[in-house]
């Protein structure tokens, strides 16, 4: 799928011009206009609070971009329909969003609109006409893109033996364990495809979470996880990544559901075990 960016852009004149020149580059554009376009389109309870203490837009602000996993953000810092210094700040600091690029463009003759954008965390500030005339250096320099033909190459080689112990341990439901052993792995990995097991541990984490009662904290890692599960195929190294995917946004969604208050009665059989093919033996293991 091509790349995707975001653009909270209400000038529909200028709009055109933007989409030239990111549809030249092979990607495609979502364009948010006010801010009620993002009020939980998607969710049945537009304030129920999902993760960062956040409640209302702020919540359905990063559901949407930990749903769609944007390359490239931009806002028009003209746009008065977006409150874009509470939401540049917000991509920024979340740690479910923070790794997404954020561009913006503003009047060159207030400076103080400018100084405020690059406060709240943009990775660029430009004039408007310095933004239209670089616009496609600037997706090329700052859209955060995936090596998808290195990751397919690398998803065919198989598990390591650290990574096929700590599946292992998820699969016991030992998940602080296979938290452990996972990121063990995933540091000990030079390729692409490492990504894979920073994908599984992060569900480990949240599983664990839930059993710990502590519903933000849940809420947080299956919200993170998703920048790590985005790229992968639906198999990696033996795992079906596509079957723990969707399981992982079963317990999300029923977890949503419940809320806070009932987390206590969360229904442990929805933590289902990851299907892999198994590699070879860890030296000293059995």
């Amino acid at each position: 799928m091509k790349p995707l960016v975001i653009a909270f852009v209400a000038d529909l004149f200028f709009a055109v011009k933007i989409e030239h020149a990111i549809q030249a580059l092979d990607y495609r554009v979502q364009w948010i206009e006010r801010a009620d376009q993002v009020a939980a389109e998607d969710l049945d309870a537009p304030e129920r609070q999902l993760a960062e203490h956040l409640s209302g837009q702020g919540a359905a602000l990063v559901e949407l971009l930990t749903r769609v996993l944007p390359a490239l953000v931009i806002f028009d810092l003209s746009n008065a329909e977006v409150p874009w210094r509470h939401w540049i700040a917000l991509i920024k600091s979340a740690p479910a969003t923070r790794r997404i690029p954020v561009i913006c463009y503003g009047s060159h003759v207030d400076s103080g609109t400018m100084t405020a954008a690059r406060e709240a965390g943009a990775d660029a500030v430009l004039a408007r006409s310095q933004f239209s005339s670089a616009l496609p250096e600037l997706v090329q320099k700052y859209a955060r893109v995936y090596d998808v033909p290195g990751l397919d190459v690398a998803c065919n080689e198989q598990l390591s033996p650290l990574a096929q112990r700590g599946l292992e341990e998820f699969n016991r439901g030992e998940y602080f364990e296979a938290h452990e052993t996972l990121e063990h792995a995933w540091n000990a990995d030079q390729s692409p495809s490492k990504e894979l097991y920073r994908a599984i541990l992060q569900v480990a984490v949240a599983y664990l979470q839930i059993e710990r009662g502590n519903y933000r904290g849940a809420v947080k890692m299956f919200l993170r996880m998703r920048q790590w599960f985005a790229p992968l195929p639906d198999h990696c190294r033996g795992v079906d990544v596509s079957r723990l995917r969707q399981d992982a946004q079963r317990v999300y969604e029923a977890l949503i559901e419940k809320g806070p208050e009932d987390i206590a009665a969360f229904d442990r059989s929805l933590f289902k075990a990851v299907q892999y093919e198994s590699g070879p033996a860890e030296e000293g293991s059995g």
